[in-house]
Formats: structure tokens, sequence, C-alpha cells
């Protein structure tokens, strides 16, 4: 068997495979597939000359860039091992996974990643060689640092690895251990998620049966989410295997610049991206005069008949509704979708958390083929998405369930349990875990408790909360906060919330507000401040989102509904330890760092 370079290379040649920004110019170049076949045969041949043996693991610790991506297929093509971290991560992190998986040589993207590494070399004497991708890198003299273009050079002009790498070539199977993922830790140690070439395969093939419409429609990709994260490296995957040429969008803050300038056909996101966008187009839109705003409102309306009223339910639109979506689908909506750089969207995969049912059917309402789905590490990425053309699934739910896989609800908590040929064979040195994670007859059991909708053409997973995340109040309730918290995240003035529950008598939450939508409130209510503090302690303010609050959760029960909240001037933070570098909220850290703030909500 080969690789995806070499196979790619043969069938496609000249075709492009990447573009990659230049950073004096600023312009997008190509690479094509002969191209990155030639850089991922070098890499492999410094990695042989190195001394790679098979199963050997080499750390990438970078932001997405071209040479990540060749790195990691030279690695796939020798039979070693890619462990991918985040750029974000400390070096107390970096050296954890370095120490467990035994990574000897390090890929580091810029100087951020070179210098976090060099704080783990300095009490690590595992790590032998750090490699920096960026020439902008300041090594500062570290003796066992190399800049990426001369460790490329370690196999030229040595003939005898090439007859190694072929060698590993035809040594290649199904069984090999190809990717070691590091979960966030988000309850506890991290654990290294062992990805085979065999999980690798399956994933690829029936994502291609799934979105074969969309994968033969000459699209292009944008590579956003970092490629350390399952969902970005599974779907890079699959456009390489479909000659979907990737833009590698290198700093994430830059995105919404990128969308605009490529327009790309395709990107998979995290909800928390799509809410941002809901939030400014909502913004834009609550700014248009009165007559204009009404339009816009009822063309969103009848986008959300058109497509959810009818197209998902697999009915038929009548001639009158569907001439009216079209005249809004060609004018207003289009208008909002090059503002945000979709115009030309044909599918947007999302995924890798809970998702808002009011975000998700306003992109639906408004033309974008919003595509939600569930999937984890340990499952390469997708278990169920929603069609990417057709209707008949339910708004609620994640998607329906891939080819290849069972799943079933365990009865005493309705744990989903999953078992696929896409499912990790186990956590790397973490047999108690094994034992745990796994049943007597082989389900994967996923954490996540849920529930199944059969009758259709595929069962329906709907997603309903992390069970270690389910709290239970003094009075015996059991409260589902992510579920709570999808819903204050949806409203305009909440940015992120962190809902307070577990052994206390009634449901609370801290409030990260919208600030610009704060200070406009304030603005056309002569609301004068001289900090945020001061703004979010303002009895006017307190009033609105007293009301939101209110309104957001009114469709819960009683004991789920939020009793008080408190405003905070600063959002939670990634460096601080606050959120997982994955985004999702480290519940016990927050619960520690607003100790004060969370007692309070409880003297009343």
């Amino acid at each position: 068997m080969g690789t995806i370079a070499s196979e790619n290379a043969e069938r496609f040649g000249d075709k492009i495979a990447f573009y990659h920004k230049d950073s004096k110019s600023g312009s997008w170049l190509p690479i094509t597939w002969r191209e990155t076949n030639e850089q991922v045969v070098r890499m492999a041949h410094a990695f042989l000359a190195y001394g790679l043996k098979p199963g050997d693991k080499v750390g990438i610790f970078s932001q997405n860039m071209v040479e990540i991506i060749v790195v990691d297929l030279a690695l796939q093509a020798i039979r070693c091992v890619s462990v991918p971290m985040y750029a974000t991560q400390s070096a107390e992190q970096v050296d954890y996974i370095v120490k467990d998986a035994n990574i000897e040589i390090i890929f580091t993207g810029e100087q951020y990643q070179f210098d976090e590494t060099v704080k783990v070399i300095a009490n690590n004497s595992i790590l032998k060689k750090v490699v920096g991708i960026s020439p902008a890198i300041d090594f500062k003299g570290l003796a066992q640092a190399v800049r990426y273009d001369e460790f490329l050079k370690l196999g030229d002009g040595k003939p005898e690895l090439h007859t190694e790498y072929e060698n590993r070539q035809k040594q290649l199977n199904l069984e090999d251990l190809s990717i070691l993922i590091y979960t966030s830790g988000t309850t506890g140690e991290p654990k290294g998620v062992m990805l085979t070439a065999g999980n690798a395969s399956q994933a690829l093939k029936i994502h291609k049966q799934r979105m074969i419409s969309v994968l033969s429609k000459g699209c292009t990709s944008m590579s956003f989410l970092p490629l350390s994260h399952i969902f970005e490296r599974g779907w890079t995957y699959m456009c390489m295997m479909s000659q979907m040429p990737v833009y590698v969008n290198t700093n994430p803050k830059e995105i919404q610049k990128t969308l605009k300038e490529v327009r790309p056909n395709c990107m998979c996101a995290v909800p928390r991206f799509w809410e941002k966008v809901y939030s400014g187009v909502h913004e834009k839109l609550d700014s248009f005069p009165g007559i204009i705003r009404k339009f816009a409102n009822h063309a969103i309306e009848v986008g959300k008949e058109y497509n959810l009223g009818h197209l998902m339910v697999n009915k038929k639109p009548s001639a009158w509704l569907t001439l009216r979506y079209k005249f809004y689908d060609k004018t207003l909506f289009h208008m909002l979708r090059k503002a945000v750089g979709v115009d030309k969207g044909v599918m947007f995969p999302v995924a890798g958390a809970a998702c808002s049912e009011r975000v998700n059917a306003f992109m639906h309402s408004v033309g974008i083929n919003f595509v939600v789905g569930y999937g984890l590490t340990e499952t390469f990425a997708t278990v169920s998405c929603y069609p990417v053309e057709n209707g008949g699934y339910v708004l609620e739910s994640a998607g329906e369930l891939m080819d290849g896989y069972e799943a079933k609800i365990d009865p005493t908590n309705n744990e989903i349990l999953l078992k696929s040929p896409t499912i990790t064979p186990g956590y790397y040195n973490k047999p108690e875990a094994n034992r745990e994670t796994f049943t007597e007859d082989g389900f994967f059991r996923t954490g996540d408790a849920g529930r199944i909708i059969e009758g259709g053409r595929y069962p329906q997973i709907v997603i309903v909360e992390r069970i270690k995340e389910l709290f239970k109040t003094s009075n015996g309730k059991y409260i589902a906060p992510q579920q709570i918290e999808m819903l204050l995240d949806g409203d305009k003035y909440i940015d992120q919330s962190c809902v307070i529950a577990d052994g206390r008598k009634y449901v609370t939450a801290l409030l990260v507000p919208e600030y610009k939508q704060v200070e406009d409130f304030a603005a056309e209510n002569g609301i004068t401040y001289n900090s945020r503090e001061e703004l979010l302690a303002n009895a006017k303010v307190n009033e609105l989102f007293t009301q939101h609050v209110k309104e957001a959760v009114a469709k819960l029960a009683a004991y789920e509904q939020v009793k008080y909240f408190a405003l905070l001037p600063e959002p939670f933070n990634m460096d601080k330890g606050e959120l997982t570098n994955t985004l999702k909220m480290k519940r016990k850290v927050i619960n520690q760092h607003f100790a004060d703030k969370i007692e309070a909500m409880y003297q009343n």
C-alpha cells in the first residue's frame, strides 16, 4: 500500500494540493501534488538518516503549516507515529506528552512553540532534537536546535535510504499506529488516543460514501481549525483523498480576513466560530432602519420555512414559497454570505461541541449548508452528521449515524455506546482506562449521554450531556449544564456562560457579556462609566441581563432555570487554564478562580 502523497502524485501530478500564504507578498501560493510528494519523500529520507525506527514517535508542536502536513505524511510513509500538539500548549503540557510518548524529536512552528520547548528540553533527558520550521525563529544558541530546511538535507545524496524507504512502504499495514493524539484533559490527566492506519482508512471510506456528492464538485477547502484537532485532521485527509485543494490558514486570528480573500467552498469549524458569525450578522441587522430590519426579518422567516419547514423534512415547497426564497437567496442572503466570505459555500461541517439550535436554524435559513456532526478523537472524528444535500433529519440531532457504526444506549445512565472499525484500539500506556472505556462486548463508552432516533434512512444521534458534567443539586435534581449554556450563549448579549449547580440548592451562572453589545446599549441609554467593571455593575445593565437570561431559559423546568448570575469583565482565558486548547471549559479551574463571585450568588 502507498501513501496519500505518492498515490496523489501519480494520479494528479501537477494539480494543486495546497495553498500557503507568502509572508512577504501576502499572496496565496500553490503547491502541486508532485511537489508535495517530493517533499514528503525527502523528509522521509531525512527521518531514516536520523535513525527513526518503525513505531518511533515525533512531536509536532505548531500552528497549521504545509510543512507539518509534509512531516505527518512522511512519518506515515516510514511506519512512524506523529504526535500533534496544540500551538498554544504550555511547556508543562508538552513535557508530559514528551515523557509519556517517549518523543526524541519535535518540530516547532514559530517562536512561542520553540521557546516553550526550550523550557522542556532543559529538564527532560528524552528530548534530543528541536526542529524550527519558521526561518524567523531565534534559536538563542540552543545546541539541539536545527532549522527545517537543514533537517531536510540529512538524507540528500544517500541513495541507500530510498531502498529502506521502499522497504518500509512494502511493510505498511492497517495495524500500524499512525497518530497519537492527547486529549485536552478537562476532568483529569491527558490520555494519548492511539489511532491506526486502519482507523484512518475506514474513516476516509465512510466519509467518501456519505459526501461523494460534494467531493465530486471540484471544491476548495480552508484549513482553519488546528491540525492537532482530529476534526480538522480527518477533514484535511479527506480533502487530500478527494483532490480538493486546501488553503492552509496559519493564523487563526486572521480567519475573518482570510475567508474573504479565499472564499472557500468548504471549511470545518467548531460552533463557537459560527456563534460569533451569528452575533455579528444580528448586530448588523439590528443597525438597519426599521423598515429594512422588518424586511430582513421577513426574509429570514421565508428562508426558515423553505429550508427547515420543507426541505429538511422532505416536503416540496410551493411555487410561491420557492419564488420568494430564490429572490431573497440572490439578494439579502447572498449579501450576508458574501460579508462573511462564504458566498461560494457548498458545505460547512460543524462539530466539537454542542451547537445552539438558534444558530443552527439561522444558518440554514439564510442558505448556509451547516452540516452538524458528532464525533470524538477516539472515533477518528465523525460518528454522525447531517446529510450533505438531502433532508429527513431532525434539527436537534447531531445527524445520521455513519455507515459501519453500531450504536446503543446504556440503560443505566443513557450513555451512547459505539462499535466501529474507526474506533481507537485504546489509550497509550493506560491499561486501566482501557478496561473502563470498553464494555465486555467491545463497545466504546463515549462519556456522552444521549438518545437514538430510529425510523429514518439511518439512526440519528441526539446528544444530551457529557455524563461527567451532569450536576446534581442539593435537592436531588439532575442538571445538564451544557444544555443551559447553549441557550444562554445563543443570546446576543452573552458571549460565554458557565453554569453552577453541582451540590447547590439552585442554578446560577457566570456570564461573559458580548461587550460591544453592552457598550452600544449603554450609549443608547445614556449610561456613563469609567471601566468595564463599572459598566457591568450598572442597574440598567443588570436589568437587561435579568430579562435576557429569563427569556433564554424560559422553556426549561423551574429547577433548571438560572436564578442568579454574575457578569465578568474579562472572558474565560486559555492562558489562565480556564479553557482547554479546544476551547472547552475547565469547570474546576473556573470554580476556583471565581469562587468569591459564586459564593456571593448563594448568600441570598
